[in-house]
């Protein structure tokens, strides 16, 4: 049966299969060609604000996540482990909060949580929209010194495995 003689429910099935089988491998496989980081500013908790530019020359995580999301409260916890390890090393973490995050309920997250890294409120979605239409939560980048994406982990990341991508790019001059 070819594709055209197929039903068109089972055609659709197999379209979408296909679309998410392909999704699955970039979300797994990650950035092939390191790409800029596009342009963001990043407005923290506090009101001050960075940049994608003010980050170039630190290895950078870039985290989406979200206080109503189960799988980013879980991993919080690493994400800290991983900023204490590296932090005194030229790596920073930007934490950012999806638009539809209540800014109260972050700031009350981070504080009661103690997070000791940036965090950033994406009040109108322009940000997770600027970095690939981020939707899924957890969704995490690694940059590179010079500010590309080197790394995409949709889902809580393998960490014993960052950690050591995240060695090589801080050995890296």
């Amino acid at each position: 049966m070819t594709p055209t003689t197929q039903p068109a429910t089972r055609r659709g099935i197999l379209t979408l299969l296909a679309a998410i089988g392909t999704a699955g491998l970039l979300a797994l496989g990650g950035c092939t060609a390191r790409e800029e980081a596009p342009l963001s500013t990043f407005v923290l908790l506090d009101g001050a604000k960075t940049t994608t530019s003010d980050l170039k020359g630190k290895v950078t995580l870039v985290n989406f996540w979200a206080t109503t999301c189960v799988s980013c409260v879980k991993e919080m916890p690493s994400i800290v482990a991983t900023y204490n390890k590296f932090k005194d090393r030229d790596f920073e973490t930007v934490a950012v909060a999806m638009s539809y995050d209540p800014p109260s309920w972050v700031l009350n997250f981070a504080q009661t949580r103690q997070l000791p890294f940036k965090v950033a409120l994406d009040n109108t979605g322009d940000i997770a929209q600027a970095w690939g239409d981020v939707k899924l939560t957890p969704t995490t980048f690694l940059l590179d010194r010079e500010g590309r994406i080197v790394k995409r982990f949709v889902g809580e990341p393998d960490f014993p495995a960052l950690h050591e991508l995240i060695e090589k790019l801080l050995a890296q001059s």
